[in-house]
């Protein structure tokens, strides 16, 4: 769930982002994507997508209110974008829908997550760096959170905060990529499928929560308890 603030300090704003990116969100996709990987392309991979992730985050955090206003955004419309697309993958996780298949055959190892598919050793970055895309690169809640907290952001200094917290997130993703998802490679497939489905039913939820939150933002629904 977003959280708004009036008055931003980078430990508020980095809690908000670990919940929204934390390892819990990505920890898994890195294990999938780890199981056809070796060591060095693994660590490559780990850093690539979080060099990635905070260099959109920061641009989106410094330039959030030239977006909105081009686009004419209101932050219940973030909600409500990000809430259907998070929904939409979170579904996928669960049902076992690979929303790619004409790209698998030629840059993954298709597998029945949803998540993108398994890293192409032949091609590690490319691949991997696909998969890993929108449960980090781009994840919908981490970008509106991102554009929100720097829309309530009232200067520069505080815009700035708001991207140290996204890139120090994404930085902490990485590190805990290299560590546990080795270890994780090693996990029976069958355990994996369980979470990658347990994953799925929770981000859902956060998926229909944040809707719900832009609808309340609207005043279509009452404030939600």
């Amino acid at each position: 769930m977003i959280v708004t603030m009036a008055s931003l300090n980078l430990a508020d704003t980095f809690i908000t982002f670990l919940a929204l990116l934390g390892p819990q969100k990505v920890l898994l996709s890195f294990a999938r994507v780890a199981r056809t990987l070796d060591v060095r392309s693994l660590r490559l991979l780990a850093a690539a997508t979080a060099f990635t992730a905070a260099v959109v985050g920061t641009v989106l955090a410094l330039t959030a209110p030239w977006l909105a206003t081009f686009f004419h955004i209101t932050p219940a419309a973030l909600a409500l974008a990000s809430g259907i697309v998070f929904f939409i993958y979170a579904v996928g996780l669960v049902l076992g829908i690979h929303f790619d298949p004409a790209e698998a055959p030629a840059k993954a190892i298709p597998d029945d997550d949803g998540d993108g598919g398994d890293a192409d050793p032949s091609h590690p970055l490319r691949s991997g760096f696909r998969a890993m895309l929108l449960p980090f690169v781009v994840s919908p809640l981490a970008v509106a959170a991102d554009l929100e907290e720097s829309l309530s952001a009232g200067n520069w200094g505080a815009r700035w905060v708001v991207a140290g917290a996204f890139a120090l997130v994404a930085l902490i993703d990485a590190l805990c990529a290299l560590v546990f998802a080795p270890l994780l490679r090693r996990t029976h497939e069958s355990l994996l499928e369980v979470l990658s489905r347990l994953l799925g039913i929770l981000l859902a939820a956060v998926g229909v929560q944040l809707f719900l939150e832009g609808l309340t933002s609207l005043g279509v629904l009452h404030a939600i308890h």
